[in-house]
């Protein structure tokens, strides 16, 4: 048998062992080669995994070597763009751990050179697989609650992570609010359009730089996106996957990040005149999924490649989700509102 996927794993730390468990797993797939800056720990995770591939210090000797068709970008963000863009040159596809890239323009190269090459480039966004996300979506597509005007997510959390997060200038922005602005495109089927934000760090914060903010988006559809956010916030945690309320025409859709997503509507029958409206709950679809997260992202990834398609986290799709970050950034910075195409520009 053929195998189609000739991998090399470019990064060996923690992130690395789900894409790997992954692969190993695909009848379709086989990993030849290791690669890490420190020679030691890609031959340490070939030892772990119990695997004969080669090891290497660089990726493009790798691809040359093994003769890979696809990259498995999981390495620090700092070198996402020489990795994937080097991948892509020597005729590879590339999935990749996010962020897509550091910067909009290095963003926007990756884009430029997917279309040049031919090549696909596509991007872990692992909470949009994610049932219950799935069913919150569906519940808006299908109209019950009607056109939505506003949608806010609350992210509450105090991790302790020690190392490079606490001396970040911007730990919440640039390291985890990707994930919930991603989940808000998705969910709202919108794009963003301008952006205003306050970054700060709030009393009792363990991080030196801004381990808060609340960022304000207009959307493509009309709709205004709330993000509330800290990564310095002790006690009454939200869900990782964040706190959501979403208003629309005809109700409300609650999904707490925790359990089964639900929305409350005016009921059908006749109520002119009513001061408060009587509410009927409904509750959202059950969405089936083979896998979820990780998972879940990496088989619509190689559905995507096997049909020759884009995927759902397309380089093309995410540098929208990044544009909200850097845009984030920019506003805290400046102090003004941000038009998107500015970012993207």
């Amino acid at each position: 048998m053929t195998i189609p996927f000739k991998v090399v794993v470019a990064g060996c730390g923690g992130m690395s062992n789900a894409w790997i468990d992954y692969a190993l797993a695909r009848p379709d797939t086989e990993i030849v080669g290791l690669v890490d800056i420190k020679l030691e720990f890609a031959e340490a995770m070939r030892e772990k995994r119990g695997m004969s591939c080669g090891v290497f210090t660089d990726v493009a000797e790798a691809i040359r070597a093994t003769g890979a068709n696809l990259v498995f970008d999981i390495t620090v963000p700092s070198s996402h763009y020489s990795v994937s863009t080097t991948a892509m040159k020597l005729g590879c596809n590339v999935l990749s751990e996010k962020p897509l890239a550091e910067t909009m323009e290095q963003c926007n190269q990756i884009v430029r050179l997917a279309d040049e090459t031919g090549r696909s480039h596509a991007v872990m966004q692992n909470r949009r697989f994610d049932t219950r996300i799935r069913s919150l979506r569906q519940m808006l597509e299908a109209g019950t609650i009607g056109k939505a005007g506003y949608a806010g997510a609350d992210f509450f959390l105090g991790p302790h992570f020690g190392g490079f997060r606490e001396t970040m200038a911007s730990p919440l922005l640039l390291d985890m609010a990707i994930h919930t602005f991603d989940q808000a495109r998705f969910i709202l089927g919108a794009d963003p359009v301008s952006v205003y934000c306050q970054e700060f760090n709030p009393a009792g914060s363990w991080y030196e730089g801004n381990a808060a903010a609340i960022c304000i988006y207009e959307m493509s559809d009309g709709s205004v996106f709330c993000y509330r956010g800290s990564w310095c916030a002790e006690g009454a945690p939200t869900s990782w996957e964040a706190s959501w309320r979403i208003t629309g025409e005809k109700g409300t859709a609650i999904w707490d990040g925790h359990g089964h997503p639900f929305a409350e509507v005016v009921a059908e029958s006749q109520q002119e005149g009513t001061f408060t409206k009587e509410m009927v709950r409904v509750e959202g679809p059950v969405v089936e999924m083979e896998n979820t997260f990780h998972f879940g992202c990496l088989d619509e990834m190689f559905a995507a490649l096997r049909e020759g398609r884009r995927a759902e986290t397309d380089c093309r799709d995410n540098r929208l989700s990044m544009a909200m970050v850097l845009g984030a950034l920019a506003s805290a910075k400046e102090g003004r509102k941000i038009r998107i195409d500015e970012v993207l520009e």
